[in-house]
């Protein structure tokens, strides 16, 4: 008898337009059509079809006992700490029988942080083709905006791992709700850093309203600073970066693969000018104080890199 493997669940967050409500169903059709071995469903925890609870529903009858949640979103607020993990303790109680267990958030991984910089590369056309063209750019990276201000810091995080090594003037970090600085006070800090050339980047997975509100709200600063040239470059959208990122956060859900912060790890994970500290050997320091050294105070200071376990 062939044992199914655990089906994966894909939890979005659900918006009120209807292109981009479309663009995470086919983008779960996707994933089922890449991976037949797979039992692959998705839903919204608000807004949109179809709702979370029918997708486990759908998993059920299909003869799922097992499956692993993924969600659909680059930082972890109201809906991936609280929202979804209440939605799936209910189907539990709805579906007695079930197990499941519950990945991480997407962002900020190395992959998306490649296909962002695609966007800014589209975005800027054939006017950045040199590292000196970079050198003059400045980008605005836009995240949706929470009342959690952990969430909130992890776009920050995003915008300086996005910024190490490619060689940008800038990237400066704003949002579209809910969270200080919105996309004009964003605008006019990077104006005031003496910004010429703005990439507006939304840090958003598929088109919905809001996206579609960062751009209109880049073009009409842009209209009223006609000295300072701004661009708008798309959302991330269902790249296959996407795709086998979701893969990996459905296997880390599976095997319990608890780790650091190591999506960004530059001693595991090739990052844009570090590429030589990948597997580097890590030595401890060495701590004076330590009684398992014999030097009494000779003044030597060994500094190798940190110990980093795998």
């Amino acid at each position: 008898m062939v044992t199914t493997p655990p089906a994966l669940l894909i939890a979005g967050h659900g918006t009120r337009d209807d292109a981009g409500a479309e663009a995470f169903r086919a983008f779960v059709r996707e994933l089922g059509r890449r991976h037949p071995e797979l039992p692959v469903a998705g839903g919204f925890i608000e807004l949109s079809p179809p709702p979370l609870g029918e997708a486990v529903a759908e998993l059920v009858e299909r003869g799922v006992r097992r499956f692993a949640a993924v969600p659909l979103m680059l930082v972890s607020a109201g809906h991936a700490k609280g929202d979804i993990p209440a939605a799936l303790a209910r189907e539990k109680e709805r579906h007695p029988g079930i197990s499941y267990t519950y990945g991480r958030p997407l962002g900020p991984h190395p992959a998306l942080l490649s296909v962002l910089e695609r966007r800014l590369d589209e975005a800027l056309g054939s006017t950045a083709r040199t590292p000196e063209d970079r050198a003059d750019v400045t980008v605005l990276l836009v995240g949706r905006g929470s009342t959690d201000p952990d969430a909130n810091a992890e776009v920050f995080k995003a915008a300086r791992l996005l910024w190490e090594g490619r060689g940008y003037a800038a990237v400066e970090t704003a949002f579209v709700s809910l969270a200080a600085p919105d996309v004009p006070s964003g605008l006019d800090r990077c104006a005031k850093l003496g910004a010429r050339r703005i990439v507006v980047l939304p840090y958003f997975l598929f088109t919905g309203v809001l996206p579609d509100r960062v751009r209109q709200q880049a073009e009409e600063w842009a209209a009223a600073h006609p000295e300072i040239e701004v661009r708008s470059a798309d959302v991330i959208g269902p790249e296959p970066e996407l795709l086998d990122l979701v893969m990996e956060r459905y296997r880390e859900a599976l095997e319990g693969d608890l780790r650091m912060n190591c999506d960004s790890c530059v001693y595991r994970i090739a990052l844009p000018g570090f590429e030589d500290k990948v597997g580097a050997p890590q030595q401890p320091h060495f701590h004076p104080d330590d009684d398992g050294h014999h030097h009494h105070g000779h003044g030597h200071h060994h500094h190798g890199a940190h110990t980093h376990a795998h």
